[in-house]
């Protein structure tokens, strides 16, 4: 008798507000569809007001079951779950839907939930940049993981970078960890996109450099700013292409920092920022720039550049340890506080580009996206026998 399929729970990421876990997800059920078919259901718990076509994106991956549940409308069950053990609101949902397995994702349902968990933590940004957090969001953060550590949970991090991390600011953590690190998978639908027709649309040049990065302030925009000004006087006529969301719940007024620096210093032809497009147009303009871009003083693991190295796509990144772990020395880099090398990057990809090429996947993603699948279903496999 063939055995049923391993049943797990995901709650929704708004791409809204974290662009970079949405795409996660999607990714992560294309992968088990496509490399481990029929082992495992993504079940996507979500509120009632949850985004319909999000949702319906997610739904369309084989496989994927979605559930809407007023469990999952913020967080009601939190204060039960740290005071007395369990979201029961959410632990109930989990039961009605015969999940094996939970993947805690910026969520505790509590020490006392009777499905075996994982807590996936992508990054420890709070730790390393305690700066860029207002005090209460930072310890919520902090006692967030430290219950889910102390609750024997199996922790499921995106990188080597962020497992030495772990290790330093826990010592003490006796779980079993493992790191997934994350691949994409573009999906062919996506591809039927014409770039050219895009790049058109946007009234862009033929050649621009492109930073698909939400606007918070640890993605570093200002440095680009900074960047382009030295181009600007050096006389250089350079484009960056952005695209995001602009809401930072941390910081709301971040975006409208940055764009009155573009317009106080005269840049508003050199940055362009296009605000939330849709995931084809991504592909287009990822296919079809120079180079991506990406200044982050802090990763777990970068989606955009991992979706443009899936293309092949020259790559200028800052000098971060994650970055050199997700290219393997196979990039242009640069320090997350000099302008003047950002600068000098853009100056030599824009004079060594020749005619604009549109790339396709490359032939060896395969391989990494079955490595994705393999080793997330690995974890949960074991967090599952671990009980």
């Amino acid at each position: 008798m063939t055995p049923r399929p391993w049943r797990f729970a995901f709650s929704h990421i708004s791409r809204r507000l974290w662009a970079g876990g949405y795409n996660y997800q999607r990714n992560l059920f294309a992968a088990l569809d496509r490399f481990l078919p029929g082992e495992f259901v993504p079940v996507v718990f979500a509120g009632t007001q949850a985004d319909e076509s999000e949702l319906g994106e997610l739904a369309a991956i084989p496989g994927v079951e979605v559930v809407r549940s007023e469990a999952f409308d913020g967080q009601p069950g939190l204060a039960a779950a740290l005071g007395f053990g369990l979201d029961r609101g959410a632990a109930a949902a989990f039961r009605a839907a015969r999940v094996d397995v939970v993947v805690e994702a910026a969520r505790f349902f509590g020490w006392r939930l009777p499905i075996p968990a994982v807590a996936w933590i992508p990054d420890l940004q709070h730790r390393s940049l305690p700066q860029l957090f207002p005090r209460t969001a930072r310890w919520r953060r902090e006692i967030g993981f430290r219950v889910q550590i102390a609750s024997g949970r199996t922790i499921m991090l995106s990188s080597e970078s962020a497992l030495r991390d772990f290790r330093a600011y826990y010592p003490h953590a006796r779980n079993q960890v493992s790191v997934v690190r994350f691949a994409t998978q573009p999906p062919a639908a996506f591809l039927n996109t014409d770039p050219s027709e895009v790049i058109a649309a946007y009234n862009l040049p033929a050649r621009y450099f492109y930073l698909p990065n939400q606007f918070y302030r640890h993605k570093n925009h200002q440095l680009v700013v900074d960047a382009l000004t030295i181009l600007k006087r050096r006389g250089v006529d350079v484009v960056v292409c952005a695209s995001g969301s602009t809401e930072d719940r941390r910081e709301p007024g971040y975006f409208d920092l940055v764009n009155s620096e573009i317009q106080k210093r005269g840049l508003d032809t050199h940055f362009r920022h296009l605000g939330v497009i849709p995931l084809p147009h991504v592909y287009a303009l990822l296919r079809a720039c120079t180079a991506l871009l990406n200044p982050s003083r802090f990763e777990g693991w970068s989606t955009t550049v991992e979706e443009a190295k899936s293309f092949g796509v020259p790559l200028i990144l800052s000098d971060i340890d994650v970055h050199r772990e997700q290219t393997a020395g196979a990039a242009r880099y640069f320090g997350v506080d000099d302008p003047a090398a950002l600068a000098d990057h853009l100056t030599q990809l824009a004079k060594l580009s020749g005619e604009p090429v549109i790339r396709n996947v490359v032939p060896h993603q395969d391989d990494d996206v079955r490595a994705f699948a393999a080793s997330f279903a690995a974890t949960m496999r074991q967090a599952v026998r671990q009980g």
